[in-house]
């Protein structure tokens, strides 16, 4: 079996700190960089920052949707931004929040974890509201290849406070409970699994106890979405070593087009990020 994801990031991330570049080529971030919103302008966007941050960072966080609105057309651009990721050695993150019934996670699992696909990344996230288990297909094929899966757990959005924090029928917290499942799924003895949860900063450190989870936590909402490193620091109190990443995207990105201000902006946080 390859060595695992949680392997992988404790030894990079030991050398580049916990942060995390967000690539999120939305319109309005294209359009700042004086770029018409086109296949082209989402391109030059995402290929520079990667460019830029990819030596600095311990991973990279791709925006799927963003890609995808251009259809095929940004499919393939995406697959050459994976190809310059891997040159240098930056984790992927495809953030695609992927789940279903187990039998279309088998597609899933193939396209963004899969070894023959041209679309795969070190780790995908996705969604545990169809149940935990139906994930599997995910889970087997990111243990085969050495890759992982984020399972969402507690997002940065307010829109997703309400189910997340809705108690099920033995009193649970669905944010608990899909953070018990995951941590059945990670116990191991040779460091953290391929399982790892969202929880972003935004919300309140649950009350479960994070070093359990046994795999990598992925923090979003620093920066734009309003979350602070303080929030990141209470959260991260309670987790296992080496096993936080703190993802940054607008904040970072509205330095460029400039290379050096974007080199510049990626180090203050990856320093401040440090600094917790």
């Amino acid at each position: 079996m390859a060595e695992s994801f949680g392997v992988r990031l404790r030894d990079r991330r030991r050398t580049f700190g916990a942060l995390c570049v967000g690539i999120d080529p939305s319109a309005s971030v294209v359009e700042a960089w004086g770029r018409a919103s086109s296949i082209e302008g989402l391109e030059y966007v995402a290929r520079e920052t990667v460019e830029v941050v990819s030596e600095l960072v311990t991973a990279i966080k791709i925006q799927v949707a963003f890609f995808e609105r251009f259809g095929s057309a940004g499919l393939r651009v995406m697959e050459r931004l994976l190809d310059d990721a891997r040159e240098v050695g930056v984790l992927v993150i495809a953030d695609a929040k992927r789940g279903d019934i187990a039998s279309t996670n088998e597609g899933y699992a193939e396209a963004w974890l899969g070894s023959a696909s041209p679309l795969r990344s070190d780790a995908v996230t996705a969604s545990p509201y169809l149940g935990v288990g139906a994930l599997a297909p995910l889970y087997r094929v990111a243990d085969e290849t050495g890759r992982a899966v984020f399972v969402l757990a507690a997002t940065s959005n307010e829109e997703g406070r309400d189910l997340q924090e809705a108690r099920d029928a033995e009193g649970r917290r669905v944010r608990d409970r899909v953070l018990d499942e995951v941590a059945a799924r990670n116990n191991r003895d040779d460091g953290l699994g391929s399982i790892g949860v969202v929880l972003g900063a935004t919300r309140e450190p649950p009350a479960f106890d994070l070093a359990r989870v046994g795999g990598p936590v992925l923090v979003p909402g620093v920066g734009a979405q309003g979350g602070t490193l303080e929030q990141v620091a209470r959260l991260s109190e309670s987790c296992a070593p080496d096993s936080v990443l703190v993802n940054v995207s607008r904040a970072i990105t509205a330095a460029g087009p400039d290379r050096g201000r974007l080199r510049d902006a990626t180090r203050r946080w990856r320093d401040d990020v440090a600094a917790l």
